[in-house]
């Protein structure tokens, strides 16, 4: 059977190849539920909301005025006392609109301190959603904690915060992996050291592969992969049809790419034919799996498709701070010091 990656990645049912709710837990191990697939060049990345892995919120509001419909937060992530890879945004998804007049007054509301001194700025991926990253990659060591002191703050549509949330977590060691589609290779590094160079196949000419940086979303021991979830073929017997289990697998965007082990196209090394995934061999892909973490980058090159979008999971660093600053209600900031 012809293994196809990036196609792999898309849960059904409750886990459309959109995903409409941050909810995904960072749990090693885990068998996922549902389906997935690998992300196909045919099949556009809708990512609308852009919503990825995080922590359902779960806090009850309390009343208090102004009176009106309480503005709720539908998830923060990363989790409350996780620990991350250094492209970790902190990623938070409100249930209803914000108004672009009031985003100026939201942000200033999601306070943002850190144990070092940091350079960065919120970035509105949408109505919904807004993310808060550093210009650079994180510092490993810091501790990073967001505020929500959302009590009376407005969405500008009617609606007032009536709650605080407070998240702190820790950034990890820096892992890094620098994928080569045309050098069929990746390239692992953990603190600026190389310790690893793996042999990989990546997306065909028909499927090609994302560019740029993708920070981890979460990762599963199995994912149940179909072509038919992702629209690619629901036809057996079709060259492009599959539906198979596989292990080990890192997820990086929410349109569907992982990084895994397949067994279906050329070894790893010697070609391109995946559905856009990254493949590994078996034990390739188990020592990768169990080195990463949440938020460690993962920067693909040489494939023809272009850059993943910035809400096509946690690819927040593929704009440049420029563009990123361009949809910032109250542009770039240094955190306090914790």
């Amino acid at each position: 059977m012809r293994r196809h990656a990036q196609l792999w990645g898309k849960r059904r049912a409750t886990t459309s190849r959109v995903r409409t709710g941050i909810q995904i837990a960072l749990v090693t191990g885990a068998v996922l539920a549902g389906t997935s697939a690998c992300d196909a060049a045919a099949h556009p990345a809708a990512t609308s909301n852009g919503k990825a892995a995080a922590a359902k919120v779960s806090a009850s509001p309390k009343p208090s005025t102004p009176a009106g419909p309480p503005m709720l937060l539908d998830s923060i992530a990363p989790r409350d006392g996780s620990t991350v890879g250094v492209a970790m945004p902190v990623s938070v998804v409100f249930n209803k609109p914000v108004a672009v007049s009031a985003r100026a007054g939201v942000e200033k509301a999601l306070k943002i301190t850190t144990s070092v001194p940091t350079t960065g700025a919120w970035h509105w991926f949408s109505s919904t959603r807004v993310d808060f990253r550093p210009e650079t990659y994180w510092k490993p060591g810091t501790t990073v904690t967001i505020d929500a002191e959302l009590t009376g703050v407005t969405d500008g549509n009617g609606r007032y915060g009536t709650h605080s949330y407070r998240h702190a977590f820790t950034i990890g060691d820096d892992n890094e992996a620098k994928v080569s589609v045309t050098g069929h290779t990746m390239q692992v590094t953990h603190n600026g050291t190389v310790v690893k160079i793996l042999p990989i196949d990546a997306g065909s000419k028909s499927f090609p592969s994302w560019d740029g940086t993708m920070a981890v979303i979460d990762k599963e021991a199995k994912v149940h992969m179909t072509s038919c979830s992702v629209g690619i073929s629901c036809t057996k017997g079709d060259p492009n049809y599959y539906d198979v289990t596989l292990p080990w697998d890192v997820h990086l965007t929410t349109s569907g790419t992982y990084i895994h082990y397949s067994n279906g196209d050329p070894q790893p090394g010697h070609g391109e034919g995946s559905h856009g995934c990254v493949h590994l061999s078996l034990s390739d892909a188990k020592w990768f799996y169990d080195f990463v973490k949440q938020g460690d980058p993962m920067t693909i090159t040489g494939s023809p498709r272009g850059k993943a979008a910035g809400d096509n999971g946690y690819a927040d660093f593929n704009l440049s701070w420029s563009q990123w600053l361009q949809n910032s209600g109250a542009g770039e900031t240094t955190t306090i010091a914790s």
